[in-house]
């Protein structure tokens, strides 16, 4: 797939940094499995990938926390404790 944003590249499999922000709260997600554009660094995340994320940053928000740097695996092993199938 060609990036959407500077469409000069095809876009590639790698781990990315994913930063959240709201109000005070900042969160940062590293090794994201995502797709990523050689050109200019967009990434893309898949839908499943883009849920965990979603509910790592409320989770945080919950509890309170106001800044974190996490890791994506050991998060999403973390959700799959608290939300087995």
């Amino acid at each position: 797939m060609i990036c959407l944003v500077c469409r000069q590249a095809e876009i590639v499999d790698g781990l990315a940094s994913v930063a959240f922000a709201r109000g005070e709260m900042r969160l940062v997600v590293n090794h994201v499995p995502a797709r990523i554009c050689p050109n200019c660094g967009e990434t893309y995340v898949d839908e499943a990938v883009a849920v965990n994320l979603l509910q790592i940053a409320e989770e945080m928000s919950i509890a309170g926390e106001m800044q974190s740097v996490i890791d994506y695996e050991r998060s999403t092993s973390h959700l799959d404790s608290l939300h087995p199938n």
